[in-house]
């Protein structure tokens, strides 16, 4: 039995935090479904109406749903084009996870243009969003008991660093396992990349096929928000493998607060610019989308380079593309960066990240803001995501960070922020 109390500090408000939290995301992702569609479109004023229980609750959403599910679990557990190890763990041992997640990406669009061809009618699905994202929260509130039950025999090493508080409604929220599994079947991991950011491309498409039957073809802007979201999609899991390194599977346990992330949060809220765009057509110029494409364009090249410098650093400093950049030692005997990329900011891949979700908002227009709700809500993320992980490199790094902190003054943006 693994033992009931932790003394690492309550995140998120602790219980009380968790438990609105629980009740304030889903409210708040179905606001935006419903929001989207309307007329008005007011991000901040109330949804336009209140779904009945028969409008979320449909035996085809369902199967359609599960089928998604199972199709991701197929292609997962095909032969990978690479097995990769984690991070060491409490015990000393590594996990091993299969690199297969780009190559599902495109056995997934191949098998839905087949269908397409066939006669699938996946025009049709932004019809469903409302029962489909219930669907999404249903699964992740089962599931995420689930994981707390397994949690309970699980062996202490097993479990995350802030998921054993002993209060059941954190601990649900939090996660108490940090790599719970069947097998080699990592659930965590397959959720990260799978189903959620896949699902959220073809959604995508999905309100594109719609736009174009509905208008003889699909608008500047909407072909702009799919580019760029498949773009950054594609990037994820072309570089599959830098996932093991984030805070998400070195350091959060798998509750509530990831599983309805990834299998509701990500498809249904993130792919809310091309909602908008299919009930809400906007004019936009080649100029302008020149510009918007630019913009998109140096967000990703500093996101993906800072992103890669700090991987090759990782996998191996002596490097060329990295050995000749600053560091700073650290008594844990790993070497902080201090110079290139990560030398301008704490974090310069958020930075990328910020300027991008900007790119993915400006086709929309500037006459609502809910299309910006992404960019509003992915700073308040980013920021907070930051904090928490300057708490923990303290913790870790002490004196050395502090070094790191006085030499890389600004975290996020510079000279702001």
């Amino acid at each position: 039995m693994a033992p009931q109390g932790s003394r690492a500090p309550l995140e998120f408000g602790g219980p009380l935090g968790a438990a609105a939290l629980m009740l304030l995301l889903p409210a708040t992702m179905f606001h935006l479904l419903l929001v989207a569609r309307s007329g008005p479109a007011r991000l901040l004023g109330p949804p336009p109406y209140l779904p009945e229980p028969k409008a979320l609750w449909s035996p085809r959403a369902l199967l359609l749903w599960l089928t998604w599910l199972g199709l991701q679990v197929a292609l997962y557990l095909l032969p990978a084009r690479k097995v990769a190890e984690g991070q060491e763990l409490k015990d000393k041992s590594r996990l091993c996870y299969p690199i297969n997640g780009f190559q599902a990406l495109v056995l997934t669009a191949l098998l839905v243009g087949l269908g397409v061809s066939a006669g699938l009618p996946l025009g049709a699905l932004p019809e469903m969003l409302l029962p489909l994202a219930f669907m999404a929260t249903l699964t992740a509130f089962i599931f995420s008991l689930l994981l707390y039950l397994k949690a309970l025999i699980a062996p202490a090493s097993a479990l995350a660093p802030g998921g054993n508080s002993g209060n059941p409604i954190y601990d649900f929220f939090l996660g108490r396992e940090l790599n719970p599994r069947i097998c080699s079947f990592d659930f965590k991991y397959f959720c990260e990349l799978r189903p959620g950011l896949i699902g959220w491309v073809l959604i995508n498409l999905a309100l594109l096929l719609q736009e174009a039957e509905l208008r003889g073809s699909p608008s500047l802007a909407m072909c702009l928000v799919n580019g760029f979201q498949l773009l950054y999609v594609g990037d994820a899991l072309w570089h599959e493998e830098a996932v093991l390194t984030t805070m998400d599977i070195t350091h959060d346990g798998f509750g509530f607060m990831l599983a309805f992330g990834d299998l509701a949060w990500v498809p249904f809220t993130y792919s809310l610019q091309a909602q908008f765009l299919l009930y809400h057509p906007q004019p936009l110029e080649l100029p302008m989308a020149s510009v918007i494409c630019l913009i998109n364009a140096v967000g990703y090249y500093i996101f993906r380079g800072a992103n890669s410098q700090k991987n090759s650093f990782r996998k191996n400093p002596s490097d060329p593309k990295v050995a000749g950049l600053e560091t700073i030692s650290t008594a844990t005997g790993r070497q902080l960066l201090v110079s290139g990329w990560w030398g301008m900011v704490r974090h310069p891949n958020y930075l990328g990240d910020l300027i991008m979700a900007l790119a993915w908002s400006l086709p929309c227009g500037m006459s609502h803001l809910l299309p910006y709700f992404y960019l509003i809500y992915f700073t308040a993320l980013l920021v907070h995501r930051e904090a928490r992980d300057e708490q923990q490199c303290l913790q870790k790094y002490g004196l050395a960070w502090q070094e790191y902190c006085r030499r890389v003054p600004y975290r996020i943006m510079p000279y702001i922020y």
